[in-house]
């Protein structure tokens, strides 16, 4: 399957919307599961259809939210078999999406409420008085899942040779990327005035990897990433393939970064992919001096 092209520039206002709805139908997650370190919990997951909660407990029940994007549409399911939903090609504003989605999750019998506000959107209005995102590109929401599929097949083959302590691949809906990450097992020391999100999720060394579509604020492209946390001494001396993969100055950490474009456009886009989460292992675990002995990989 080839990796589709997905500029940035091009499908931005989508972008924009879909992150919304996923921090929507994130937030309802983290409402019904049950805590897990480092704040795995509240995460979104790959489907075969598009973006799933993954089954969540409701006293008795499991309830199940998905972004279908083979139809384009909302489902929200129950363990008693109860369905419901509604479409999404329609130019659905953010603020009508809210509201749809807990119609549709009142109608199978499910009392939940959220935070209402955007996390970390800057300005964004909240969700619920929010008619100023409402972009939806079919064609390019469809790119954007095949490649978050090729990427989590890619992980799968990564995060198969290591036997430490690793995450699931998932979606953070707060940041929009889809991730890995591995563990040293060894506890991090704490971040000097950190939130209480922040010091739970780097509460342990850390080595993460993903893919995210772009932003304003770190990269105006598509980009597979890698950092390790807390960062290593010596860490940017280590190289990284393939050539167009690059240190990048975050200003109180680096950043290994590798274009999406440079994958795609290579003989073997998967196999360019592994080599650089590889890569970017070796440098952080090398520097960190985990015991790769073992933890593999």
């Amino acid at each position: 399957m080839s990796w589709p092209p997905l500029p940035y520039r091009e499908w931005q206002p989508t972008k924009e919307t879909l992150h919304r709805y996923s921090q929507i139908v994130g937030k309802v997650r983290m409402s019904l599961v049950p805590f897990r370190n480092h704040w795995w919990h509240v995460t979104l997951y790959v489907s075969t259809r598009g973006v799933t909660t993954g089954p969540m407990p409701y006293g008795d029940l499991s309830v199940e939210i998905e972004l279908d994007f083979v139809e384009h549409r909302v489902r929200v399911l129950t363990s008693e078999g109860r369905e419901a939903g509604f479409p999404l090609r329609d130019r659905t504003p953010c603020a009508q999406f809210y509201t749809e989605l807990f119609r549709s999750l009142e109608s199978v019998g499910v009392q939940v409420t959220i935070n209402a506000k955007a996390f970390d959107l800057g300005d964004s209005p909240p969700f619920p008085d929010d008619l100023l995102h409402d972009s939806y590109d079919a064609d390019a929401v469809e790119r954007w899942w095949r490649i978050l599929r090729l990427t989590e097949h890619t992980l799968a083959r990564f995060a198969s040779g290591f036997t430490g302590k690793s995450s699931p691949t998932h979606l953070f809906w707060h940041s929009f990327d889809l991730a890995h990450s591995r563990y040293s097992g060894r506890p991090a020391p704490p971040i000097e005035g950190a939130d209480a999100v922040t010091a739970e999720a780097y509460s342990r060394e850390v080595i993460a990897f993903g893919w995210w579509p772009g932003d304003d604020r770190t990269t105006p492209y598509p980009a597979f990433y890698s950092y390790t946390a807390p960062e290593p001494d010596g860490l940017r001396t280590n190289p990284l393939s393939p050539a167009e993969a690059v240190w990048q100055d975050m200003g109180t950490s680096s950043l290994a970064v590798l274009p999406y474009d440079a994958v795609r456009e290579t003989a073997d886009p998967a196999a360019t992919l592994l080599g650089f989460y590889e890569s970017a292992y070796h440098a952080g675990a090398t520097a960190a001096a985990w015991d790769l002995a073992l933890l593999g990989g």
